[in-house]
């Protein structure tokens, strides 16, 4: 959905990514630096519990990811490498991003403890470590699926929840719950990220499948 948004935005930071040349960066540098700023920040985010100075610093550094290729489109035009490592720190960024989320869920209970039910205090902990746990799979299983059909000739783009919806998803229950200081709003968005994981897993395990079936002579795909 809001991977639409990519292209507008590209002419957005242009002149940032122009000055980044001037200054000698590359487009790998820029990767890795937002990347282990990502991880540095969500975890800290997670362990301090200051969730809402953290959520807008993470904001940033989403909202800046596409800068790396607007860079290699001034100087390399990009490179097989670049677009490797790109991928593989996303892997990592987005990992640390639900590894933040688990780690508020755990350690700052004493913040919503109040608005959860007397019989059971922690049932927002429960269900928000658990969905942000399943978050973890589905995320890599998204992107793994789209690897995997390119290796073997197809395309698998599509979903309800594609990376930049599931890091919306994250932030703004995040920065709900910082506002409100109340764990019900992110434990309600982990349950939605949950939900949308698994549809866009089966979206794509589908779209592949049936451009399979275009081209594939019929009984083919059966087992």
């Amino acid at each position: 959905m809001f991977e639409k948004l990519r292209g507008p935005f590209k002419k957005v930071i242009a002149p940032i990514a122009r000055g980044l040349v001037r200054l000698g960066v590359t487009a790998d540098m820029v990767t890795v630096v937002g990347a282990v700023g990502t991880i540095i920040v969500a975890v800290v985010t997670g362990i301090t519990g200051w969730i809402v100075p953290g959520t807008l610093v993470l904001t940033v550094l989403v909202i800046f990811d596409s800068l790396d290729g607007s860079v290699a489109a001034i100087t390399t035009g990009g490179t097989k490498f670049g677009a490797f490592l790109d991928s593989t720190l996303d892997r990592i960024a987005d990992w640390a991003v639900l590894v933040a989320v688990m780690l508020f869920f755990y350690l700052h209970s004493d913040w919503w403890y109040h608005a959860a039910s007397a019989s059971s205090p922690d049932y927002v902990s429960y269900v928000g470590i658990g969905c942000a746990l399943y978050a973890v799979m589905t995320s890599f299983v998204t992107s793994y699926a789209r690897a995997r059909a390119e290796s073997v000739g197809y395309e698998a783009k599509n979903g309800i929840a594609t990376r930049s919806d599931r890091l919306v998803i994250i932030l703004v229950g995040m920065f709900l719950t910082g506002l409100f200081r109340n764990g019900l709003w992110l434990m309600a968005f982990m349950v939605l990220l949950a939900v949308l994981g698994t549809i866009t897993v089966f979206q794509r395990i589908h779209e592949v499948r049936k451009q399979m079936a275009a081209c594939e002579p019929a009984g083919s795909l059966n087992h």
